[in-house]
């Protein structure tokens, strides 16, 4: 009676076991009696109970590590480095994926090889390069890294997709002196172009001076010229003047020495008038002013000779 009742339990869990399920983004390796036999992809898969079992489920999704660790460049200077590093399986062929079951005894062997490949790719780097140099040269590095651990990754069945530095740091001392630097760098500009403005300032105030210098002599040259000339016009007009009333008094038999007499009068009048404390000594006696009118009638008489 129980026999009857174990043997179809037994049945249905061998019938059971005949079927696996893989998970998408996996790979199952199934070996005979601890050999490699073949692969299983996602979805449902058939094996022989008993006889074939799951050896690994490969996944061939991307996986990520994080790494912090220290290097030395060729100055001695300790350099800090956070950096994330994203690889895969190559591809879901068969020899790719027995290579990657078969090349490490667990997943922990393979992060630790890993880890170390590349930590001691970015110190074979660092090492050849001073501590000035680094942080201008991440690019570098990680092209390096990748020309570096590919071929290595390869050999394992993985690649390497990407090498992210998220942080580079050094000793608190070195970080410091930097900051003075990059401060004193930023001085320097900052006088450098306090230096330039007072520089283009005095040259424009310069150049406004100059011109205005410019403009005020050439004003002056042209009031002077302009004065010159008013003073000349005068001249010119009064010369006609005279000559007029000369020639009206000839007309009437007037003596033209009285032009000059009504000339020297009207001067002393002017005097007296706009005189602001300025004084004048002039002879008013019948014999000075025949004395003055000798003078002017001479004078009169030169430029007549002048004129014929």
């Amino acid at each position: 009676m129980v026999l009857n009742i174990v043997l179809p339990v037994l049945a249905l869990l061998l019938l059971f076991s005949c079927f696996v399920s893989v998970q998408q983004g996996t790979i199952t390796v199934i070996t005979v009696f601890g050999k490699y036999r073949r692969i299983m992809t996602p979805g449902l898969n058939f094996k022989i109970p008993i006889v074939e079992s799951i050896y690994k489920r490969v996944s061939y999704q991307n996986r990520s590590v994080e790494l912090d660790f220290q290097a030395v460049t060729i100055d001695q200077a300790n350099v800090y480095f956070k950096a994330m590093l994203l690889y895969a399986v190559i591809d879901q062929k068969e020899e790719t994926i027995v290579n990657v079951a078969f090349k490490f005894v667990d997943d922990k062997s393979l992060m630790q090889a890993l880890i170390r490949t590349v930590e001691g790719s970015i110190r074979g780097f660092v090492a050849t390069k001073k501590q000035a140099e680094i942080l201008s040269l991440r690019r570098d590095l990680v092209e390096d890294v990748k020309q570096h651990i590919d071929h290595t990754l390869e050999s394992w069945g993985y690649h390497l997709i990407d090498l992210q530095l998220n942080d580079i740091t050094f000793d608190e001392v070195i970080m410091k002196s930097m900051s003075q630097v990059v401060a004193s760098n930023n001085l320097k500009a900052a006088a450098e172009n306090e230096g330039q403005a007072l520089l283009i300032t005095k040259t424009k105030a310069a150049e406004a001076e100059g011109n205005a210098i410019k403009i005020s002599a050439n004003a002056e040259r042209e009031a002077a010229q302009l004065r010159g000339q008013g003073v000349a016009l005068f001249r010119e007009e009064v010369a006609k003047g005279m000559s007029n009333a000369a020639k009206e008094m000839q007309q009437v038999n007037l003596d033209t020495s009285m032009i000059m007499f009504s000339m020297w009068t009207e001067a002393i009048k002017n005097f007296a008038e706009v005189g602001e404390g300025n004084v004048i000594f002039l002879d008013g006696s019948a014999e000075g002013m025949q004395k003055s009118m000798k003078q002017l009638m001479s004078l009169h008489r030169m430029d007549e000779l002048k004129d014929n």
